[in-house]
This record gives structure tokens, sequence and C-alpha cells, in this order.
């Protein structure tokens, strides 16, 4: 770690998970003087495949979201809690599906997806309730996000809307819907959205990666453009105001941690807009 890393604070969690008896670790870094400033209360950013938010060197692709750095380094951004879930490993793709994968090329003796109902779950009512009992959090909806990227943007959009009660800010990075989408076009279409709701969009004109080209025949860049752009009109659909989306395509953008991390500072920007 960085000399520099020191005085933000990484608390380190095991919080068990009951579908399926095991514990899943989640991080805590916490903002500057969080000790000192007892009388005060943060909002708190919510983020998936945390092996890749802090620490490149725990990263898949060897470049995490450098949220340390992006908190540090843009000092106009409010003071935040952001908590860190790992994902499950092997069982990423079952976990960030709310629905069973029909619509890719599957070998017959291989079933993908649809735990992403029972993850939210976990996430909602295991993570959520144990940070805003152990730190002092603004645990209202208006001052709580969800951000993820691929799959992970897939369950943070599905999150949105399930607990839309509870989640008032988004940000969805690369959205892999295009994995079930058909599933997911039927779900938006049934519920009601929420219009207080901020969410940010991004997506790059070079998106895909080896484990997409698995998934799915046609053309992968193509794919990810389509779902962002579907997304955001279903949100407009569903009475999201425009001024509380904002949806960017990115010229030449790849499907990588490198990527989203540029563009965090922004989207931390947009979604604290209405934080007190």
């Amino acid at each position: 770690m960085d000399e520099s890393d020191f005085y933000l604070n990484l608390e380190t969690h095991q919080l068990h998970m009951s579908y399926k008896n095991e514990k899943r670790r989640v991080r805590v870094l916490l903002p500057e003087n969080y000790d000192q400033d007892e009388a005060v209360d943060y909002p708190v950013v919510y983020m998936h495949d945390g092996q890749n938010v802090f620490y490149s060197s725990e990263s898949y692709s060897g470049h995490s979201w450098k949220v340390i750095q992006a908190i540090k380094g843009n000092t106009d951004l409010p003071r935040m809690i952001v908590v860190g879930i790992d994902n499950g490993g092997q069982d990423r793709i079952d976990e960030y599906t709310p629905w069973k994968i029909t619509e890719s090329p599957l070998p017959e003796n291989i079933e993908l997806g649809g735990r992403g109902a029972e993850f939210a779950e976990f996430v909602m009512k295991v993570v959520k309730p144990f940070i805003d009992k152990n730190y002092r959090t603004k645990s209202d909806k208006t001052h709580t996000a969800m951000i993820g990227s691929s799959l992970g943007g897939t369950i943070s959009a599905f999150m949105g809307i399930e607990y839309r009660d509870q989640i008032g800010g988004l940000g969805i990075f690369s959205l892999a819907n295009w994995i079930t989408g058909k599933a997911f076009d039927s779900y938006i279409a049934r519920e009601e959205l929420d219009p207080e709701q901020r969410v940010y969009i991004q997506v790059g004109t070079q998106e895909g990666d080896d484990a997409d080209r698995q998934l799915m025949h046609g053309n992968m860049k193509q794919a990810y453009i389509d779902c962002s752009l579907k997304y955001y009109k279903q949100l407009i659909e569903g009475a999201v105001p425009i001024d509380h989306i904002r949806f960017h395509i990115f010229a030449d953008e790849e499907h990588h941690e490198k990527a989203w991390a540029k563009h965090l500072p922004n989207c931390f920007r947009f979604l604290s807009e209405k934080w007190s």
C-alpha cells in the first residue's frame, strides 16, 4: 500500500450469506477524519466486484477503479463512505444475473444465471443494515448509491428497480444486459420506476472481452452500445426525468477498469448533486 493511502481507513468484514452458507468479504473505505468528526454522518456508495475497487494488485484486470485516488485527487467531491462487496469468483455470473441465461450459446450441460435476486437480498438485507448499524451513515434513499460495471452494472440496474425505495443513485458502467435482455426488458416494463432516482450510464465503442465472446455470437461492440441505449430509453419511458440521467458513449474506450476509473469522479459528482 502506498504511504499516501494511509489516512483513508479501509476496514474489512466477513458477512454471512445464508443462501450459500458462506461468508463474503465486504470492505469499507472511510472518509478523511472519520474518527475525529464524530457528529458527521455520511452518504454511502456500494460497489460490486469489490476485488477490483481499491487496489490494482487484486484486480482481475490488473487495474482497479482507483477509488482512493479518485477521492483524494478530486477535492470537490463530498465526503462519502465507499463499500466494496466482493464478487463470488466462479459464481459471479450466477449472482449478477437475476434470470437464467437462455439467450446465449451455452453448452447443453451448463446452466448459468438466476441467483441475482438472492444476491441483491444479501446486499440490501445483510450488508446495508450492517453498514448502517456499525458506521455513521445517512441511510436514506437519497444518500445511498449503487455502482457496478458489466454484469455488475446489470445487477445494479436490477437492484435500482427492485429496491428503488432504498437506492437513490445508480452508476451503470458498460451494462451487460444483452446476456438476459428479454427478461430485463419484460421486468422493467412492468415495474414502476422512481422519478427521483439519479442514473449515470456510460459505455465505450470498443466494448467486449474474451469472456463475453464465449456467451455471444455477433457484434459484441454494438451489443454493449445497444443495451445501454435501450436502458436509457427505458428509464425515460418509465418517467425518470432526462436531467436525472447522464448518458455517455465514449469513443474508443474498452471494457476495462481503466476506462471506468477514468470517469468515476464524474459519476460521483452527478450522483452526489442532491446530497445534503
